[in-house]
C-alpha cells in the first residue's frame, strides 16, 4: 500500500491487480517510456522475482518522493564488528508512511585492484546478497566499490561474516581512507608506464587500518591510472591521482608508421594526428612524421590513433597530482601536479610512495579543517605552504600560466 499525494491530501492507493506484488507507481511508470533501458523495469522486475519487501518500499517510496517533489533518505551510522565503516545508513523520514523501506542501508565492498574477479567470488557474492539483502548490486561508482544496495539493520553483521569469510572487504566511508581504483594496467594494456595493480594492492594494504577506522579530517581517495589516458578518471576523482608516464621519447617504429600511411593516406596522418596535436609537436617531412619530445605533453593523442607504430617511452614512472575532487566547498577542483616524475619499478620505490602519501596525509591532518578534503586545504593557505610542510620542492610544471606583471617578482 503506497500513500499517494492529492494536493494537501493524502490518500491511500490499493493495488487492484490481485496478481501482481508490486503497488501502483503511476509516476515513475513514465520513466519506462522511451527507447532507453529504464532503472525502473529493473527495479521492478527484480522485486517481482525475489518478491522482497524492502524493494516494493524503495519503489513507493521513491513515487511518493517524485509525487511531492522532496527526498526522505537520512544518512546514519550503521558499523559491524571491528569497523567503524563500510556500511552506509540510510533510513527514511516517512517509515509510519512507508514501513517497509524504514531502513535501506548499502554495502561497500572493496574491489580488486583492476577488477579482476573470478566467476566463482561474483556468484557468491550475489547468493549471499539476495539471502541477506534485497539483491540489488551497482557495480561500480565513483567510489570505486561494489555497492550491495538495501539491507535492514538487523542483517547486517551476519551478511558482513558470511561476505568476509568468503573473501571480500569492506571498503571506507565517512572520515576515512576510501577504497581505491585502478586500471586493467599491464595485465591488458600495452600502454601502461607502471605496475597499477602492484601498486594499489600495496597501498590500500597499508592503509587498510584508516579504511576500517575513520580517523580523517574527511575523506581521502587513491586512483591508479597507467597511463595518460587516465582510465580510472584519477585526475578530478581523486585526492591523490597517480598517473603513469614517461620522461624520455615516444618510441617511433618507422616501418610501422610507413605501413599506417599506406594504408590510409598522408591526408589522414595530417588532419587525424598531425593537426591534433594540441602543441603542434609533430611534423611532417618527407613524407613520414617526426616528433618534437621537448614540446610533447604527453596528451596520448598519437599513441593511441597509431599504436602499433607508437608507444609510450622507455623510461617510465609515475606523475602524482593532489587534490581532485567533485563539488563540495570550494567546488569541482582538477589534481595539482606535485611530483613530475616518480620511477615505480622496485619494492624500494613503492615504499618511497607510501611514505610520501603518510607524509602529505599527516599535514593535510593537523592543518585542514574537519569536513575538508585536501585540495581545499592547499588552496586555502597556498601551495607553497604545502610544499614546504612535506618537504617537496617547487617546479615549473606546477605553473598555472605565466605571470602577466612584469613588476611582480615571485619566490618561484
Amino acid at each position: 500500500m503506497i500513500k499517494a499525494n492529492n494536493g494537501n491530501k493524502i490518500e491511500e492507493v490499493t493495488s487492484s491487480q490481485d496478481n501482481t506484488f508490486l503497488n501502483p507507481t503511476p509516476m515513475l511508470d513514465e520513466l519506462e517510456n522511451g527507447p532507453w533501458p529504464s532503472f525502473i523495469s529493473g527495479l521492478k522486475e527484480l522485486a517481482e522475482r525475489t518478491r522482497k519487501p524492502i524493494l516494493r518500499g524503495l519503489l513507493d517510496q521513491l513515487e511518493y518522493s517524485y509525487q511531492t517533489k522532496t527526498g526522505y533518505w537520512q544518512g546514519s551510522l550503521v558499523t559491524v564488528h571491528g569497523y567503524g565503516s563500510g556500511v552506509v545508513g540510510r533510513r527514511s523520514m516517512i517509515k509510519d508512511k512507508i514501513p517497509e523501506a524504514a531502513e535501506f542501508h548499502t554495502f561497500r565492498v572493496q574491489p580488486a585492484p583492476g577488477l579482476h574477479y573470478n566467476t566463482k567470488m561474483l556468484r557468491n557474492l550475489c547468493d549471499t546478497w539476495e539471502k541477506h539483502g534485497s539483491g540489488l548490486i551497482a557495480l561500480h561508482g565513483q567510489t570505486g566499490d561494489i555497492m550491495l544496495q538495501g539491507i535492514e539493520e538487523a542483517k547486517v553483521q551476519e551478511c558482513f561474516d558470511e561476505i568476509n569469510q568468503a573473501g571480500w572487504d569492506l571498503g571506507g566511508a565517512g572520515a576515512a581512507m576510501r577504497s581505491a581504483a585502478s586500471c586493467v594496467g599491464p595485465a591488458r594494456c600495452e600502454h601502461a608506464c607502471y605496475d597499477t595493480l602492484k601498486l594499489h594492492y600495496k597501498t590500500i594494504t597499508h592503509f587498510v587500518s584508516e579504511i576500517h577506522r575513520p580517523q580523517y579530517n574527511y575523506k581521502f581517495k587513491f586512483k591508479f591510472s597507467g597511463c595518460p589516458n587516465d582510465c580510472t578518471n584519477s585526475i578530478f576523482r581523486s585526492d591523490m591521482a597517480v598517473i603513469g608516464m614517461w620522461r624520455d621519447a615516444i618510441q617511433v617504429d618507422a616501418a610501422a608508421v610507413q605501413t599506417w600511411i599506406d594504408k590510409n593516406s598522408i591526408d589522414s596522418l595530417v588532419n587525424i594526428v598531425i593537426n591534433n596535436c594540441p602543441t603542434r609537436a609533430i611534423l611532417l617531412k618527407k613524407g613520414t612524421m617526426v616528433i618534437d619530445n621537448k614540446n610533447c605533453i604527453h596528451c596520448m593523442h598519437c599513441i593511441n590513433v597509431m599504436p602499433q607504430a607508437l608507444s609510450p617511452g622507455k623510461e617510465r614512472g609515475v606523475t602524482l597530482l593532489l587534490g581532485g575532487k567533485n563539488v563540495l566547498k570550494v567546488g569541482t577542483m582538477g589534481g595539482t601536479m606535485i611530483v613530475p616524475f616518480l620511477k615505480m619499478e622496485t619494492d624500494e620505490d613503492v615504499e618511497d610512495f607510501i611514505h610520501l602519501s603518510e607524509t602529505i596525509i599527516e599535514w593535510w591532518n593537523d592543518n585542514g579543517f574537519d569536513h575538508e578534503r585536501i585540495g581545499e586545504t592547499i588552496e586555502r593557505v597556498g601551495l607553497k605552504q604545502f610544499l614546504d610542510g612535506v618537504g617537496l620542492e617547487a617546479s615549473i610544471d606546477m605553473v598555472t600560466q605565466p605571470r602577466s606583471n612584469p613588476y611582480y617578482k615571485s619566490e618561484y
